[in-house]
Formats: structure tokens, sequence, C-alpha cells
């Protein structure tokens, strides 16, 4: 892999290669540096899984910016034979520049990592080479090569203590334009813990919920919900004429895993019930329920729920219900589009049709 002349110069970063900065985390919570069209040889290594893909991702969006038609290659190294990662760090006939990512390095086999070491003392002009390494001392010596040979480094340690975390969810937030108090980001932390997937998704979701102002409050409300949030914990605000709450459980629904069409059946049982309640002159929960031969607690949440509606309203809402039934077994493109779009319409009823307006602010 040698004799390719003029040695090229290292990726740039932050920091020198090898030195020592605080929060090292936040080379790859941040997009990296602009990867120069000189740039050959980086290090991804560490614990934190997300952090790793973001370095990586962020070094790939560099790469294409200054080359535009870059050829991607990502090869994981367990099992990788040499002499496929000899085609593809080889020379090309045809020029263009290739981006490499090899993963998993802390895996490669003995003659893998001793070709790797061999291709960093003697790198490609035309090729920007970047191994991933998930943490630990095996094949830590390839990694020292690479230093050695000028790579530049991105450090994504776990991040072991609250502190960390906390920082790492305040970045989160900010980076998506919201604001979060101290103890609200202790909150978030404390919550859910350590896994960085998790803390940024809470993040981005609490952001979009609340406007982007996050206090203790609304990590309590986002965690409450998504701890008892069901097809019917969504229907029940529909039925309340609650605009923001209902759109706020379609979606906690959806990210613990409720199936659209069991949302989709909660919201038409509660409409028909309302509706069927509505519709009788008696008032009386034990007498309804026989009548219509329901329990009585069901009969009471129903007169609950139908309150603010007009008979009108309760049949426009039905429609739109039996709508959204077809939309999520196949006939919209998009179920979760079409169950956001038939909340807002059956509100809407609510609001312009019935008794009782929503809840101000809502």
């Amino acid at each position: 892999m040698g004799g390719r002349g003029t040695r090229a110069r290292a990726l740039t970063t932050p920091r020198q290669a090898g030195g020592t900065v605080g929060a090292a985390w936040h080379h790859a919570v941040v997009p990296a540096a602009a990867v120069p069209p000189t740039s050959r040889l980086r290090v991804v290594s560490g614990e934190e899984e997300l952090l790793r893909a973001r370095a990586v991702a962020a070094v790939r969006s560099a790469v294409r910016e200054r080359h535009a038609e870059v050829e991607l290659h990502e090869l994981a190294a367990q099992g990788l034979p040499v002499g496929e990662l000899a085609d593809v760090l080889a020379p090309s006939l045809f020029g263009g520049h290739r981006l490499v990512v090899v993963t998993g390095v802390q895996e490669a086999a003995g003659a893998l990592a001793e070709s790797l070491t061999a291709y960093a003392k003697d790198p490609d002009p035309d090729i920007t080479l970047v191994v991933v390494h998930a943490g630990g001392k095996r094949n830590e010596a390839l990694l020292k090569a690479f230093v050695a040979a000028g790579a530049a480094v991105d450090e994504c340690p776990k991040l072991s203590s609250v502190g960390d975390r906390i920082a790492f969810v305040r970045n989160e937030v900010r980076t998506v334009g919201g604001r979060i108090t101290p103890d609200a980001a202790s909150a978030l932390v404390e919550a859910i813990g350590a896994d960085l997937r998790q803390l940024s998704a809470a993040a981005g979701q609490l952001v979009s919920d609340f406007g982007g102002a996050i206090d203790a409050d609304a990590v309590a409300r986002f965690h409450r919900g998504q701890a008892e949030v069901t097809g019917f914990t969504v229907a029940e605000r529909v039925l309340v004429g609650d605009r923001h709450g209902s759109l706020e459980m379609v979606r906690w629904a959806l990210q613990r895993g409720v199936a659209h069409v069991l949302i989709a059946d909660a919201i038409a049982d509660g409409v028909r019930t309302a509706a069927r309640v509505a519709g009788l002159s008696s008032r009386n929960p034990g007498e309804l329920a026989r009548t219509l031969k329901m329990p009585p607690w069901k009969v009471k949440k129903a007169q609950a729920q139908a309150r603010g509606w007009s008979i009108d309203g309760l049949q426009q809402a039905i429609g739109v219900a039996a709508e959204l039934n077809a939309d999520v077994k196949g006939a919209a493109a998009s179920a979760d589009y079409a169950l956001e779009r038939a909340v807002r319409r059956i509100v809407a009823i609510r609001a312009d049709t019935g008794r009782g307006r929503a809840p101000a602010g809502r």
C-alpha cells in the first residue's frame, strides 16, 4: 500500500491529537471541525455509541461538503478479509475522493490491524480513512499508530457522571432551540438514566411539546404521560377538547409502541359511547347502564366526556373516526399523520358545534 508519494497531513480537530480537554464528550455532540482537502486519517474512539455515530456522521458531512461525488465505504472490522480492505484502499484509476469508515476495529484480527497500521504510515491522498474503536485495551496499539501518524481523534467516552449527563441534556435542548432549567435537566436524567439516545429523544420531544421552555413540571408531566398513556387516554383528551394534550398523548402512545389501530379504535369507541349517552333523555347512570348494557362507571365517564358536545357534533366526529379507522389500516400514506389530523378535526368540531368550548389556552 506504499508508494503514494507525498504524505498527507492529518485531519484538523479542535485540539491536537493525543491531547486532553475538559468535557471530551462535547466534541462528538457538536459537529466536527470541517475536514480540509488534505485530511486523510481520523480516529473515533470511546464507549458511547451515540457519540461515536455522531462523530462519524459529522466527518461524513464535512467530506461531502468538499467532495460532492465522494465514494462512501463502511466496513465492519470483525471478520473483514485483508484483501477486501486492500481493494477499498487501493489507488483509484478514475480519480475522485473516497471516505472509508472501518467500524469496530477493537475486533479486528491481527492481520487486519497490521494492514491498517501499515496503511497509516503512507495514506492515499484521495482517501479519508476513519477507524472506529468502541473502547477498551484490545487493538489499542492500532489507535496509537494512527495518532503517531498524525490522525485527529474524536473521543467519545462513556458519560459516567450525573453532571456530564446533565450537561449533555442541556446541550441537546440548546441544539434544538430550547431552554431547560437546571432542576428540569436533573429530573430528566434521574428519570431516564444513562442512555444518551433516550435522553436525546426526550430532550427533543420536550422542546416540541412545551414550546421550547422546559421546567421540572414539564418533565414530570412528560414522564407521567409516557407511563400512563394508552389509546383510551388519548380518546379522553380528544373528547374533552384538549387539543394540545391530545396531540401530546398521541405522540407518547406511538413512542411507547401503542398500535395506530388501537388508538383509532379507542377514539371511535369514545365518540360512539358519548353519542349513545347524549342521545338519551335520562341522566341517571344506573338507568342508562341498564338501557345501554354498559357498566355504570363507563356511563359516568361517557357523560362527563359528552358535556360540551352537541348531537350534530358527535355525529360529525363519528364520521371522522370512521375515516381514521380506514386510514390507519392502509388507506393513508402516513398513519401518524392520519391520527394527528383526526385528533385536530374532532377537537375543532367540538369547539365549533358544541355546547361548550375547549379549556382556555388549549
